[in-house]
């Protein structure tokens, strides 16, 4: 039997009609059994593939050279350059420096609690007074905002003296408020840092009155020594407020120790049970989200158990008169041996809340040393073990009692940048809640010079409250500032004129609120405040802004060499450069109290030609290209110009530039590396 099928992909050799394929089928036997067709004897000659071809007509195109080569080519080729990926990959990963992290791409912005804006009317800054002023942190490109104590506290000494330190004082909110405004911060990629005081607690303390009590548990909380109502105290130890830091406690029959205030008892850490009380606390505010901490007066947490007599700085000064803390050398009561052990516990607990990426917990310490600046960089820990990220610098507090570009060198290249440890990262401030503010001090066209200085050295800045619209301390005649409870506290007021209410607009109160203050608002807030100077661009405020937001978009600034250049008595310069960038930075800063005209022509590294990019006097000159021989500036003037050039300053100036990490610039691709 025959059966005949048309195929019409198929055709004759003369192009005609379809050809036919003709099978001959036998006789069906239904039982043979089914054996496999023995393949044709000749090879398969159809011309074009059509769909729907089976296997065997597939496998026949797909073999041959014109199929066959280009798809291997393809594969080869996209294997090697999946390999090129993968090992450029590798490579770059492998050579890129550290990314930055959050507490190093943005100045840190000191909030003084009670003084930042007020929610309730009650004259007391608060938690949510803060949450409804976050926008201001984001319009000046700030992502790091450090709050002064909330602790539930008597108050003695502005919250610095804890009763408790798992509890919010109801002057401030309560734990909800600030679960709140941390909920808030975060969904706004904003950053929370708490003051933690470990040295000392409050006298109202818990422990404290089951110490005194000489409780079994909490005996050796505090610092005791033997010593009576009448007689002589156990040393001659002077606090640092002055006069002896011993009191006399009736309930124990002993002495206990304070280096601060008599209300605020110093805590005994050699004692095992107290250095776990405080791990456990700093993990509370860790669990609850909290990004860092500001070790308060760390140098001050470990005293001399032999508890001997200090050196007197004058031996022939009568014992009897000796009343100051200056009067003294501290051999005995700071920096203390096993104090960074101490420290390094705390920075490995914080470690383990710092593995989940973008969540890395902060540590800054406050230890002011002094001329012992070596001291201060202990905090920075060693190489092999991690302490601190940065001590606070108090060192540029100085800066506007003596404003000059030989002191501000001085400062920022001698004292601190060629004492820091290689690879770390300086921190610099000018301000804070026991200094006098910059505009008082200086006047307002030097605190626009000093915030630019702050704001393009390397490392991180820390902006205390106001400083970035120039507001000046508060003349209060009598000495004394309101408390909480609406009566004067001379203890607390003194030194506190820099903490008067933050000036938001021209309204009733500066916009702190529209009730009484617990501190007097400056006469100038009607000028200086922040609603009027957003309307100004050459303003304190815009120039903040302005530089700030330069700051994290410009790598020469965010992380490139810094090269002190020229420094006189009025002026002084430096360099941001980075290698394999382009756009580079001169900074020439006049803090003298005449014009100066400075000649840069021994720079060679420097282009003859430089274009200004900003300047504190105004935007008359913005722009406008001056020669390097002839930069004029005026008294208070700081003038940020941008210049290109192949030439590296620090290449063939090492002792005069520094750099945290050194990294490279590849334009090609856009990529820093290390080099």
């Amino acid at each position: 039997m025959e059966l005949v099928i048309v195929n019409p992909a198929f055709q004759d050799a003369e192009g005609g009609k379809p050809a036919a394929d003709i099978i001959t089928a036998a006789p069906v036997d239904p039982e043979a059994k089914l054996v496999a067709a023995d393949p044709p004897d000749e090879e398969y000659t159809q011309i074009k593939p059509y769909a729907g071809m089976p296997k065997e007509v597939l496998l026949l195109y797909s073999s041959r050279a014109c199929y066959r080569v280009p798809r291997e080519i393809l594969f080869w080729l996209i294997v090697a350059c999946t390999l090129t990926l993968l090992a450029l990959t590798i490579t770059v990963v492998a050579l890129s420096p550290r990314c930055l992290s959050w507490w190093q791409v943005s100045p840190v912005y000191q909030v003084y609690l009670r003084s930042f804006k007020d929610s309730d009317g009650d004259g007391v800054g608060d938690l949510k007074g803060i949450q409804e002023k976050l926008a201001h942190f984001e319009y000046l490109n700030i992502k790091s905002v450090w709050v002064s104590p909330f602790y539930c506290s008597p108050m003695r000494d502005s919250g610095y003296d804890v009763e408790d330190f798992r509890a919010v004082d109801p002057l401030f909110g309560t734990m909800e408020d600030f679960d709140d405004l941390l909920a808030a911060m975060h969904k706004l990629g904003l950053k929370l840092i708490m003051d933690f005081i470990p040295n000392h607690t409050s006298d109202k303390h818990r422990w404290f009155n089951m110490s005194r009590a000489r409780d079994p548990h909490y005996d050796d909380y505090y610092v005791w020594a033997d010593c009576n109502a009448t007689g002589p105290e156990p040393n001659n130890w002077v606090s640092v407020l002055g006069n002896s830091s011993w009191t006399y406690d009736e309930v124990r029959g002993q002495c206990y120790l304070h280096q601060f205030r008599k209300e605020q008892p110093d805590l005994n850490f050699r004692n095992p049970r107290v250095r776990q009380e405080m791990l456990d606390i700093i993990q509370f505010w860790l669990n609850k989200g909290v990004d860092g901490f500001r070790m308060d007066a760390v140098k001050y947490l470990l005293e001399a158990a032999h508890l001997r007599d200090e050196p007197q700085v004058d031996p022939n000064k009568p014992p009897e008169s000796v009343a100051s803390e200056r009067d003294l050398h501290h051999d005995f009561t700071t920096t203390q041996l096993g104090l960074h052990d101490l420290l390094r516990e705390w920075r490995a607990h914080m470690d383990v809340f710092s593995r989940e990426p973008g969540r890395y917990r902060l540590m800054m310490t406050d230890s002011f040393d002094g001329p012992e600046v070596e001291k201060t960089m202990m905090y920075y820990g060693t190489s092999l073990v991690k302490e601190s990220d940065f001590p606070l610098n108090f060192y540029l507090v100085d800066l506007p009692v003596n404003p000059s570009g030989i002191w501000v060198k001085y400062l920022v290249a001698h004292l601190w940048m060629a004492n820091m440890p290689t690879g770390r990262w300086p921190n610099w401030m000018v301000g804070n809640q026991n200094a006098p503010r910059v505009a008082s001090r200086a006047g307002h066209r030097y605190a626009r010079v000093i915030n630019m200085l702050l704001l393009t050295l390397p490392g991180t800045p820390t902006t205390y409250y106001g400083e970035e619209i120039g507001m000046e301390d508060v003349n209060v005649t009598d000495g004394r500032f309101q408390d909480s409870a609406g009566g004067y506290d001379a203890i607390s007021g003194s030194g506190a004129p820099q903490r008067s209410p933050m000036q938001w607009s021209a309204d009733a109160n500066a916009g702190f609120n529209h009730n009484v203050t617990w501190f007097p608002v400056h006469p100038n807030y009607t000028t200086v405040n922040v609603e009027v100077q957003k309307q100004d661009e050459g303003s304190a405020l815009s120039q903040y802004r302005r530089l700030s937001r330069l700051r994290q978009s410009a790598l020469a600034l965010q992380r490139g060499w810094f090269c002190h250049v020229h420094a006189d008595r009025r002026v002084f310069a430096y360099l941001r450069e980075l290698d394999g960038l382009d756009r580079a930075f001169l900074l020439v800063l006049n803090f003298g109290r005449r014009s100066a005209v400075t000649d840069l022509t021994a720079v060679a590294e420097l282009p003859e030609r430089l274009r200004v990019l900003m300047s504190t006097a105004g935007a008359a000159g913005e722009g406008e290209a001056v020669g390097k021989s002839a930069i004029a500036t005026q008294a208070g003037e700081g003038l940020l110009l941008e210049f290109s050039a192949r030439a590296r300053f620090h290449a063939a100036h090492p002792g005069q530039c520094y750099v945290s990490e050194k990294a490279c610039y590849l334009s090609a691709m856009d990529i820093l590396y290390t080099c």
